[in-house]
């Protein structure tokens, strides 16, 4: 792990509120604000810990009745695509894939805005103006950069991405919904994945994982995972 010198940071308690993903439960979390000195060291050990990114924080579920959150990583070397990654691998061999700065654009917004009206229909980010949009995007205190899908220079997906020492963390993703037969946020995963090979960085890490909704299931399609449980990683499926 990096060492991080003469920096303390205090982590705190959110208070219990209704479960953004699981009906009649409620979460809480452990979280940490990593602005100020060593803020790039604080988030390569924090991932490592299983703790996710958001905005400036970070943060790990800590809900005592629930432990249905858990912290995934796929293993770069190891990773071998399955028949129907290859399948995805072929519907967007005409996709152009780029990795930029992390700068918002008009052009990412109403591609997000789309997205939510249709696959999030109602939630609190469906009302998010421009300028949080472009706080989500470009107030980050760590290194991360945005990959983008096109086609015939039309964008239809984008991925935030935070760039670690030891991989790349998938903190954000939105497609156009018109797309949605060519899977391009598995697509963009596995993008993240030829990406991290390249650079000889051994984990892309997928953010929590939660097998009672399709939606989050999902992440267990890019085996071999790795498992955060209490601070440890695992092979398995931690009981």
């Amino acid at each position: 792990m990096v060492e991080i010198k003469n920096t303390l940071k205090t982590f705190y308690a959110t208070k219990p509120m209704p479960c953004d993903y699981l009906p009649n439960r409620t979460e809480s979390k452990t979280a940490v604000d990593l602005n100020g000195p060593n803020a790039q060291s604080w988030a390569n050990a924090l991932s490592r810990a299983g703790f996710r990114r958001s905005h400036t924080v970070c943060y790990i579920p800590a809900c005592p009745e629930c432990r249905s959150c858990v912290s995934v990583r796929i293993c770069v070397d190891r990773f071998r695509a399955s028949k129907n990654l290859k399948k995805i691998l072929r519907q967007n061999e005409d996709s152009a894939v780029h990795f930029v700065p992390n700068i918002a654009t008009a052009e990412q917004y109403d591609l997000f805005k789309k997205y939510l009206s249709v696959r999030h229909a109602g939630s609190a980010m469906e009302n998010m103006f421009f300028e949080e949009y472009r706080a989500m995007i470009e107030d980050c205190p760590v290194d991360c950069c945005l990959l983008e899908l096109r086609q015939e220079k039309r964008l239809f997906g984008v991925m935030l991405v935070d760039i670690l020492d030891d991989g790349l963390s998938a903190v954000y993703s939105f497609f156009d919904p018109d797309f949605a037969c060519q899977s391009p946020g598995t697509f963009m995963i596995l993008e993240l994945i030829a990406r991290a090979c390249k650079e000889h960085k051994p984990y892309v890490y997928l953010g929590y994982l939660i097998r009672e909704l399709s939606n989050m299931a999902y992440k267990e399609r890019f085996t071999p995972l790795e498992y955060c449980r209490g601070g440890q990683w695992y092979s398995s499926f931690p009981d």
